[in-house]
C-alpha cells in the first residue's frame, strides 16, 4: 500500500435506491385499503372509487404498500410525499460513514520524535473510526532482521493501546520486504 499525503479521489458512490410508487391511474389493483390525508382508515374500497375520492379532495392516490392483501394506498400530495422520501434518504446517507484504511509507516531505526508523531496520527485515525495499517518496509540487509521489525510494530501497537482502546484485526503479515498489521478501535464493527 502506497502512503501518500495527497488526497485521493473517492470511489464512485452507489446511486440512491428510490422506491417507485404507483400513483393514480397507474395503480392496477382492483381493491385497495385506503387511508386518507388525515391518517384515518377508510376501509377497503374499489380502486375507481378511491381514485374519485382523492380527486374530489384535490390529492393523489399513492400505493404505498403493494405487497399487502389488499394493497395499501394513501390519499396525499404526491409531490410533497416524494420530496419527504428523498430528504429522508439523503439524511440516512449523510449519517452513514464508510470506514477507510489509513496507513502509518515505521522504520526499524525510527526516532523518538517521529514515533510520537506517528502515535498521534494513529490515535486521530482511530478516533475518526478508521482502520490503521502499521507497516515497515525492509530494505537490503534489514530483511535478515525481520524479528526487529516485528518487535517495533508490536511495541507501537502497545503504545497505541495505552492511548486508545483498540485491537488487532489482522495479525502480522509479510509480503516480500513489507511487514504489516491492521488495528481498529475496540467496539467498531466491520
Amino acid at each position: 500500500m502506497r502512503i501518500s499525503r495527497h488526497r485521493r479521489s473517492r470511489p464512485r458512490e452507489e446511486p440512491i435506491i428510490q422506491h417507485k410508487y404507483k400513483v393514480n391511474h397507474f395503480i392496477n389493483s382492483s381493491e385497495l385499503r385506503v387511508i386518507d390525508e388525515n391518517g384515518e382508515n377508510l376501509g377497503v374500497l374499489p380502486t375507481h372509487k378511491a381514485l374519485a375520492i382523492a380527486e374530489e379532495r384535490g390529492f393523489d392516490l399513492v400505493e404505498v404498500n403493494p405487497i399487502a392483501q389488499p394493497p395499501i394506498a394513501k390519499i396525499l400530495n404526491y409531490g410533497q410525499f416524494k420530496y419527504e422520501k428523498e430528504k429522508e434518504l439523503k439524511k440516512q446517507k449523510s449519517k452513514s460513514k464508510e470506514v477507510e484504511l489509513k496507513g502509518i509507516r515505521l522504520s526499524t531505526r525510527i526516532g523518538v520524535g517521529d514515533r510520537a508523531v506517528r502515535l498521534k496520527q494513529a490515535g486521530e485515525f482511530l478516533k475518526e473510526g478508521n482502520k490503521v495499517r502499521v507497516e515497515i518496509i525492509l530494505k537490503g540487509r534489514e530483511r535478515q532482521f525481520s524479528h526487529l521489525a516485528n518487535e517495533v510494530i508490536l511495541q507501537f501497537v502497545d503504545s497505541v493501546k495505552k492511548e486508545i482502546p483498540c485491537h488487532i484485526e489482522q495479525d502480522l503479515t509479510r509480503q516480500g520486504g513489507k511487514i504489516s498489521l491492521v488495528i481498529t478501535k475496540s467496539g467498531v464493527k466491520d
